[in-house]
């Protein structure tokens, strides 16, 4: 979005020409100052010694007590503390004003010798910009459609607004002279850019004295033709290379029309500032709409909606026989710490909670990945867990049995939509629908027994519907069945707490963009949640043991 910006003059006698500042007290005890106009008004009353002034005359309700340097709030009566600084500073300015701050003048350009003029086509446009402006004289590049475009000037001078002319729209005059590179790249741009001829002008160099009529000017130019001019100022830009400003709504509701973004564009340039105004990436979170019929099933997965229940935990095995499946005990402890306790593995668990039916010092050692710990601090691990017989190595993550998790019950839903992702053109897509409803927590939950939230379901998910893509759903599949997509916790995005959230799986939720990182192209997705479902336990091996 374009927004006008400006430089404000004030005279010496005035309170920022003083250097003075008033400021309010705001609710954190920090000091606010007042806006310039307020400010002024405040020291004028302040400097003819009247006791108080009332800021209503200028759309505040509020009053301003000299006596007791404060602020009160006619409607509530509230007091805030002012306060009247007097060591800023504003730099003065002799002559006469400036007339526009947002294209100073050089001094120098009127005579500067002529240059070579360059041959690129970022270069020739804006020499031919130039030359359509010098040529059209004074007011014509205020975007004016449909007037018919003044003689031109009879004088080799440069085109400049007559003093306290206005321009509409925030437009500002080009200052100085644009003799030199209009007489040199008026011709050139004719032959090089003829797609352009209808929004440019190839008129004599001033003072040939020629008596032809010159070609249109920017102020004739209908919308469609600024509209063209625009686009083929930013396709030129965007080839040579200069970076893009991408501007909001150009087609849409913006105060910055399509025309005057382009017009901008080109002066900006003039200016010697590279610039192009382009449409900023849109967040595309969704597919186009989908009809039922358009709905297919995936090809070797049944069904294609999946529900989970609450799983209790498996009963009959106490924590010592589930330990046992996984460890070999170990008589000779070597000589390091226990990193579940951080106690010497020689010396007893330094365990102090609930004690488990086993001595403290005997020490055991996993037999997948060889970690040793003492017995009393892997049961104790253990019950402050799941308790689904299952077991993970605190050092190494390694998974013994089968790992499960707590979440929440809720629907998973699947299927093909005729829609392709960004980056994987060869292939429908595969979307998921999660939806899980705000519940109460259970006996494996953070929190048991008090409600917990499911903010943005249902939560729409998509992959590829190519070979590695269908893979991934069937092991998401069992991720479901176990109970690990989702958790109950902190959000980390909005700090809300007993709320359903994510579980270290990622999952793709924006359909045809990538400007939240959770969206296509991303040419590792697949691969890193495929190694993501394996800490979690859950391999190509998952998928064979489900059928078991």
């Amino acid at each position: 979005t374009i927004r006008p910006v400006r430089r404000s003059y004030y005279d010496p006698s005035s309170a920022p020409g003083k250097g003075v500042v008033w400021e309010w007290e705001n609710d954190s005890g920090s000091w606010t100052p007042y806006d310039m106009d307020v400010g002024i008004t405040i020291q004028r009353a302040y400097e003819k010694q009247h006791p108080w002034v009332d800021l209503s005359a200028i759309g505040f309700c509020y009053v301003i007590d000299f006596a007791t340097m404060g602020q009160i709030n006619r409607q509530t009566q509230r007091k805030r503390r002012v306060r009247r600084r007097l060591d800023m500073v504003y730099p003065l300015v002799s002559g006469t004003l400036p007339k526009s701050q947002s294209w100073p003048a050089s001094p120098g350009a009127a005579a500067a010798p002529p240059v070579p003029a360059c041959a690129c086509p970022q270069c020739l446009l804006v020499m031919s910009v130039k030359a359509t402006v010098s040529a059209a004289g004074p007011g014509t590049a205020t975007l004016q459609p449909r007037k018919a475009p003044p003689a031109p000037p009879t004088a080799p001078k440069a085109s400049a607004l007559a003093p306290g002319a206005k321009v509409p729209n925030g437009m500002a005059p080009v200052r100085g002279s644009l003799k030199p590179l209009a007489a040199q790249g008026g011709r050139r741009q004719a032959a090089s850019t003829p797609a352009l001829s209808s929004a440019s002008s190839t008129t004599s160099p001033p003072g040939t004295g020629s008596g032809k009529a010159s070609r249109p000017g920017l102020g004739t130019l209908n919308r469609s033709h600024l509209q063209r001019l625009a686009i083929a100022q930013s396709r030129v830009l965007i080839a040579s290379g200069v970076p893009t400003v991408p501007v909001k709504n150009l087609t849409g509701s913006s105060p910055v029309n399509p025309a005057l973004a382009g017009i901008t564009g080109i002066l900006m340039s003039a200016a010697g500032l590279p610039v192009c105004l382009t449409r900023p990436p849109k967040l595309v979170l969704h597919p186009p709409p989908v009809s039922k019929s358009e709905i297919q099933s995936i090809p070797g997965i049944s069904h294609t909606c999946r529900k989970t229940t609450k799983k209790q935990a498996k009963k009959g095995k106490t924590p010592e026989e589930v330990l046992k499946k996984y460890l070999q005990k170990v008589r000779h402890p070597p000589d390091e710490d226990c990193t579940i306790c951080m106690e010497r593995l020689s010396a007893p668990s330094g365990y102090k909670g609930p004690q488990p039916a086993l001595k403290p010092d005997l020490v055991g050692k996993l037999v997948k990945c060889g970690h040793v710990f003492h017995l009393h601090c892997l049961v104790a691990m253990y019950n402050n867990g799941n308790k689904d017989g299952s077991l993970q190595c605190p050092t190494c993550k390694t998974i013994y049995g089968v790992k499960t998790g707590t979440q929440p019950p809720g629907k998973m839903e699947y299927h093909i939509i005729p829609h392709t992702l960004p980056g994987h053109s060869d292939c429908k897509t595969i979307r998921i629908i999660y939806n899980i409803p705000p519940g109460v927590q259970g006996p494996e939950h953070p929190n048991p027994g008090k409600s917990f939230t499911a903010r943005g379901f249902p939560r729409h998910c998509y992959l590829p519907d190519s070979e590695k893509g269908r893979k991934v759903l069937k092991l998401l599949l069992v991720a479901w069945d176990r109970r690990l997509i989702f958790a109950i916790g902190t959000s980390s995005t909005t700090g809300e707490s007993d709320t359903v959230i994510w579980n270290e799986i990622h999952h793709k939720t924006e359909f045809g963009s990538n400007l939240t990182g959770h969206g296509y192209p991303d040419i590792n997705y697949l691969d890193n949640v495929l190694a993501e479902l394996a800490a979690q336990g859950i391999t190509e091996e998952s998928l064979a043991q489900e059928k078991d």
